[in-house]
């Protein structure tokens, strides 16, 4: 309640309300208290004039003088208070009375005492007049106890009450004079401080509107003059800081003014800067396309012409000296490639795809290349790929199989044994996206945290030390990191020293449509596999694989287990109708290999060999050379190739043609338009080498006057030329088909420039699609039948390729090269010799039932048979012969016949030869 007041109704609140209730309290406490005491002297009055009356009376009542008994009763009226008084007899009669009469009800009687009753008006005293009242001298009083009669005295409150009223509004005004003289006082005081307060307020509210010269006289009294005084210094700092920051701000518009001078000239020296900046730029991006260009243009040459060269007939040490070659250049051009990815990476250039793409098939592409490099150091390389994780996905599969190839580069350059896990698993996964994680573990030489701290900065590497590994310009790493950040996620490692690393990438990719060759193929569901792979991750892997495509997957240790079961299950409802065997050389020999598979044909168990790379020269002379492509393959195993071949070898009938060619078809005619009379004869020879018909032009002029002149299916265009380039020929070529009105030519870019915008510019100039510098034979044969639709390779045409007549000159029985073939091991030879000859006859006698039968696929068989029995022994001419035969026959060319006369008569000169040993 008082909180809602002002100070000036605080104070006289304050002040009168307790002297109010002071007041109030002590005038009705005195006034209670006098009239108490009036009362009591009342009563001691009224006892005192009865007492003094009862002697008077006495002696009157008992002579019997009744007027002067009524003369001291009228006496007694004049006392103050008396109203009435009345003399009884003993027996309560009127003697004598005065006054009005009594009113009060007599009290009770008491012959010995004096008794009396009080109402609101009255008090009526009853006393006994007794025979000592008689006489009046005091020695005689208390002796005669005798009863003469009765006073009553009434006495009137009135006169009291009077009084009383009295001194209450004496106390009452007593009581206001008080309260009036405190409200002036508290009015004064509380004026005392309300005013100054005022003044207070009045200078406070001109302060704060900002009139700082305001200033507080005195207010009288030593507070308020305090008080005041403060807020006097306070205005008084309040104006010199305006002043001060007056002047700060006049200051600072001066300075900003001249900042702003400066600025806009900064601005001007910024904007000229900038277009420096951007002309440098521009400079730097022509002088890493025109680089590209002059490295990649040599390299094209260089890898090109070693390729074509390795495949003449040289000594072996000219093919090392080539192979050195060409590592040496693809490493040249790897660097390159890391140095443009890098400055296109830091001038912001670099723009990532979005497409749909397999994450598995990226996954197993990336160990397949990498796997020759893996086998030479007899390192194992796994991919598990687990069953949860989307396959299908939408991203850059270019730029992430970048990052995987450089981590598992790594892993590889940096382990010396054990083995490389690429690993892939889905962390969250949503309608339309998901959340993986892929890792490359190793078990070698692992990083230091100072390693881990320094390891995806530009231009360093794990080991700087003279004695550390060749090769890397230190870039790998970091071109990983910024396109994996670019694509939204993080790249990381984990690292023990000395017991392996594990890099790992998460990333966010969006789902695309699941891939229908992803789903298992209706005739592989519910067939028994058995496998054998020591490795267990490796076997894990593959188990993986082959349950992905809808097989039964039984697993072995040994391969005599697996011979075992494949035997035993033979007659039963369930076969097991395939074996998938991940061998090395270390484990078993390729002459030992092929008894056994010879052994499981038998069994009715067709077989897939998965060997490292580097062996797999070796178990090709093992295997049969016509089921080559649908038996061996190298590890780790690619499952779309596995799927392939397990429908090739379940579905034997239904032949698989990638590129069936139409009755029409013919070689592509193409035209070849390079300055550089290097790359340019490269390409020619590849197209020619091919199947092609390649006519080449050193200038766009020429190249325009060629189209003119003759009709091509394609042409590959050269884009930096002197004269007429790239561009410019080809709108030129444009242009002459418009006004022709000849159907648009394919015409191919053919360049070594490697900046992101250049594919853009170049089809924006009407060019069709675009090669980079240095191409391959399969780059040339993919693009020439994506364009075209005529295949390139001459395996595709309908001629049949002519076999080499046979060599009367080969040896019929060389016993060299049977120990050679055995490893050295003579016991081994002699026995695959031995085997030979004990099937020879049976081999002779069915190739000419066939023959009789004109059973095709019978003969082709059984010299298959027969020619893969020739690979581990030293029968040359015997094995010349069954390979025409063979080829040949699968070709249905006339000359079979004369093949198979010539296949009966070595095997007539083998038996012979034998005998004579």
């Amino acid at each position: 309640m008082l909180k809602d007041l002002g100070i000036k109704s605080r104070v006289l609140v304050l002040t009168l309300l307790p002297a109010t209730v002071l007041a109030v309290v002590l005038g009705i406490y005195f006034t209670w208290m006098q009239l108490s005491e009036m009362r009591h002297q009342l009563d001691e009055r009224g006892q005192l004039v009865a007492q003094q009356l009862a002697p008077l009376a006495a002696p009157a009542m008992a002579q019997g003088y009744s007027k002067r008994l009524q003369r001291i009763l009228n006496q007694v009226l004049d006392q103050p208070d008396v109203r009435a008084v009345t003399i009884l007899d003993t027996e309560r009669n009127v003697l004598a009375h005065a006054g009005p009469n009594m009113i009060t009800p007599s009290p009770p009687a008491d012959p010995e005492a004096l008794t009396r009753v009080s109402s609101v008006d009255t008090t009526r005293i009853l006393l006994p007049i007794l025979g000592k009242h008689l006489n009046l001298a005091a020695d005689s009083l208390g002796n005669d106890m005798r009863q003469i009669g009765w006073l009553e005295l009434e006495l009137s409150h009135q006169g009291t009450l009077l009084r009383g009223y009295r001194s209450l509004f004496t106390s009452l005004l007593l009581i206001g004079a008080g309260l009036i003289i405190t409200a002036l006082l508290a009015l004064r005081m509380s004026g005392a401080i309300s005013r100054p307060l005022h003044k207070i307020k009045m200078a406070v509210a001109q302060l704060k509107e900002g009139h700082l010269e305001t200033r507080l006289p005195a207010l009288g009294s030593h507070e308020m003059d305090e008080l005041a005084a403060g807020i006097n210094r306070m205005a008084e700092a309040l104006l010199s800081a305006r002043e001060e920051l007056q002047q700060s701000i006049d200051q600072a518009t001066e300075d900003v003014q001249q900042n702003l001078e400066t600025i806009e000239i900064q601005n001007i020296e910024l904007d000229l800067a900038r277009k420096e900046a951007l002309e440098a730029s521009r400079i730097k991006s022509e002088f890493l396309a025109n680089m590209s260009h002059e490295i990649r243009t040599p390299l094209n040459g260089i890898l090109g012409f070693t390729h074509l060269l390795q495949k003449s007939d040289l000594t072996p040490r000219q093919q090392d000296y080539l192979s050195t070659i060409e590592k040496s250049a693809d490493s040249l051009l790897g660097i390159i490639n890391e140095i443009l990815d890098f400055s296109k990476i830091e001038a912001g250039k670099l723009v990532l795809d979005s497409i749909p793409f397999n994450l598995r098939d990226l996954i197993e592409d990336t160990l397949t290349i990498l796997g020759p490099a893996a086998h030479s150091k007899h390192l194992e390389l796994v991919s598990l790929v687990y069953r949860d994780t989307p396959l299908s996905l939408v991203g850059d599969p270019l730029r992430l199989k970048q990052v995987l190839t450089n981590l598992v580069s790594n892993a590889i350059k940096f382990t010396n044994e054990g083995t490389i896990v690429v690993r892939a698993m889905v962390e969250d996964e949503r309608a339309d996206r998901a959340q993986l994680r892929i890792s490359v573990q190793d078990t070698g030489i692992g990083l230091t945290d100072q390693d881990m701290r320094s390891l995806f900065q530009a231009f360093s590497q794990a080991d700087n030390s003279l004695s550390r590994q060749p090769g890397g310009t230190g870039l790998g790493l970091v071109i990983s990191k910024r396109l994996i950040e670019q694509m939204g996620g993080e790249i990381g490692v984990d690292s023990i020293p000395d017991e392996g690393s594990e890099f790992w990438i998460s990333l966010s990719l969006p789902k695309a449509r699941d891939d229908i060759e992803d789903q298992p193929r209706a005739v592989l569901l519910g067939r028994r596999v058995g496998v054998l792979e020591p490795h267990p991750l490796a076997r894990q892997a593959l188990q993986h694989q082959l349950e992905g495509c809808g097989l039964e997957v039984l697993t072995f240790d040994t391969l005599d287990q697996l011979q075992d079961a494949v035997a035993a299950a033979r007659t039963s409802e369930t076969p097991i109708e395939i074996a998938v065997l991940g061998v090395t050389s270390r484990e078993i020999a390729p002459p030992q290999l092929c008894q056994r598979l010879w052994e499981f044909e038998g069994l009715g168990c067709k077989c897939i060999v998965l060997c490292p790379t580097t062996e797999q020269a070796h178990y090709h002379e093992a295997l049969p050379e016509s089921h080559t492509h649908t038996q061996l393959q190298g590890k780790p195993a690619c499952t779309r190739k596995l799927q392939r071949v397990l429908l090739d070898l379940l579905r034997p009938a239904q032949a698989i043609v990638e590129h069936p060619l139409l009755p029409e078809s013919r070689p592509p005619r193409v035209l070849c338009v390079d300055d550089n009379p290097a790359n340019l004869l490269l390409l020619e020879t590849l197209l020619n080498d091919m199947g092609g018909e390649a006519d080449a032009v050193s200038s766009g002029r020429d190249a325009l006057e060629a189209v003119k002149r003759k009709a091509y299916d394609m042409v590959f265009m050269d884009v930096q030329m002197p004269g007429m380039d790239g561009r410019q020929t080809t709108e030129a070529i444009r242009q002459w088909e418009v006004d022709s009105g000849q159907p648009p030519l394919p015409i191919i870019a053919l360049t070594a420039h490697a900046l992101s915008n250049e594919k853009r510019s170049l089809l924006q100039s009407g060019l069709d699609d675009y090669l980079t510098k240095p191409v391959s034979e399969r780059q040339l044969a993919q693009v020439v039948l994506k364009w075209t639709g005529l295949p390139l390779a001459r395996s595709f045409l309908a001629a049949p390729v002519e076999s080499p007549p046979l060599e009367n000159n080969l040896k019929v029985l060389d016993a060299e090269e049977g120990l050679r073939l055995a490893a050295g091991k003579a016991d081994l030879a002699a026995d695959m010799l031995s085997m030979l000859l004990a099937s020879l006859e049976d081999d002779r006698r069915a190739i000419r039932d066939a023959r009789l039968a004109g059973d095709q696929q019978g003969m082709i068989d059984r010299v298959h048979r027969l020619h893969g029995a020739t690979r581990y022994c030293g029968v040359p001419q015997l094995r010349a012969a069954c390979e025409r035969s063979e080829t040949l026959l699968k070709q249905n060319h006339p000359s079979a016949a004369q093949a198979l006369d010539e296949l009966d008569g070595a095997i007539e000169r083998l038996e012979y030869e034998a005998r004579v040993i």
